[in-house]
């Protein structure tokens, strides 16, 4: 694969992984990459490396245009396997003394992973690194989304390079924003959802602290998917959006089921929030992934969690989303509990519990139907429906 000029003297050398579905839990249904840049200067400096497997990917695509012992600096923003997992093989080609700029957490870390003694350059926040006809500036942006994360910025070409933000999980022919257009957004938003939703307050911050600075940007450059060269405010504007977490008149049922029973309250839930003019929408545990639904989750105005009780408890794969959504603190929903049981009936508290942690605002005690819905059941759950329904229109 050739390398791609993004602007003068600048490539990206990174790499694709077309084959990649599952990234800690979160599906890759179109694969991702890995991208790095190379900026050519008086001193000819790398950002970013690549996943252990496409190291020698990576070091072809950088021979391509120059020996890669002619690298002065290697930029490191983030520490992250994927994206460091190849610094071994890379520094051992361009030079082990070479200078190694990151953040002082980046110091640590991959003083952390990686046993070789090499010439790190910690970098104060602000700090500026002359190549030549070119600066860099690095912003620290700790905790999007580890502790040692930050951004570097070329500033007589206005280009960020933002490391795991902005970024999609796609691998594709395109490389560049107006090459997908639209297509792309629903990538982004996905991958907004599943790793930075945990960090909206930060983003928040962090983009008013760089309206502040009066920072522009012709491009934005991720470490993962497209870069944004055709409006990059476009990405920036959306993040804005995701982070405020405003809720739309739109309801997820969420549940697993045994015998259906579970499944017919749901449904019952879902066709009366239609017609109370909610955008309803039943989702099934087992025939969903949870990186997708929470990408629902994102902008919904309520959920609505469904589970039949097994063995005194949750169904697993009910526990299983409710664990992955909690650690990503979604805001701004009301919520309630629904399941059917056949002796015990604890699903219902043991969700409302999980709802609680997560701080939602649960508007109903919940619904327990034993074993197989009746009229009555059936009714009761239409009532729900109704009920949440007339909340909704708070968070319109």
């Amino acid at each position: 694969m050739k390398p791609i000029e993004i602007a003068e003297d600048i490539y990206e050398v990174g790499a694709i992984d077309w084959n990649v579905r599952d990234f800690h839990g979160y599906s890759t249904k179109e694969g991702s990459t890995y991208n790095a840049f190379l900026i050519l200067d008086d001193k000819i400096t790398l950002i970013d490396t690549v996943k252990k497997e496409f190291a020698d990917d990576m070091l072809d695509r950088i021979s391509q245009i120059i020996d890669p012992k002619k690298i002065d600096y290697v930029i490191s923003n983030h520490t992250e396997m994927d994206h460091t997992g190849g610094l071994p093989r890379i520094m051992h080609k361009v030079g082990e003394d070479k200078p190694l700029y990151c953040s002082k957490m980046g110091h640590k870390n991959l003083s952390s992973h990686f046993p070789q003694k090499w010439n790190y350059q910690p970098v104060e926040n602000g700090s500026e690194l002359s190549l030549g006809k070119r600066t860099l500036a690095f912003l620290e942006t700790r905790m999007l989304h580890w502790p040692d994360s930050m951004f570097t910025y070329a500033k007589e070409d206005k280009i960020l390079f933002s490391s795991d933000a902005f970024g999609q999980h796609y691998a594709g022919p395109e490389r560049f924003d107006d090459q997908i257009g639209d297509a792309i957004m629903p990538h982004a938003r996905k991958y907004f959802a599943n790793i930075l939703l945990l960090y909206a307050p930060l983003i928040l911050k962090l983009v008013n602290k760089v309206t502040e600075m009066g920072l522009e940007f012709k491009m934005v450059c991720p470490d993962h998917g497209i870069m944004w060269r055709k409006d990059p405010s476009r990405i920036i504007q959306a993040y804005l959006e995701w982070s405020q977490q405003t809720p739309k008149r739109k309801a997820l049922i969420i549940y697993d089921t045994m015998w259906h029973s579970t499944e017919m309250m749901a449904h019952a839930i879902v066709d009366t929030l239609g017609q109370e003019g909610v955008d309803a929408k039943p989702i099934n545990l087992r025939n969903s992934h949870r990186s997708d639904i929470i990408t629902e989750v994102l902008d919904a105005g309520a959920l609505v969690i469904g589970s039949p009780t097994l063995n005194n408890g949750l169904f697993p794969t009910v526990s299983d989303f409710l664990t992955y959504m909690k650690g990503l603190k979604p805001k701004n929903k009301i919520a309630a509990a629904f399941g059917s049981y056949g002796w015990s009936g604890e699903a219902v508290k043991l969700i409302n519990k999980e709802l609680e942690d997560m701080n939602f605002e649960i508007i109903d005690p919940g619904l327990k139907v034993e074993f197989v819905p009746d009229q009555a059941s059936l009714e009761a759950c239409k009532a729900l429906g109704k009920k949440i329904a007339e909340r909704l229109p708070t968070f319109s």
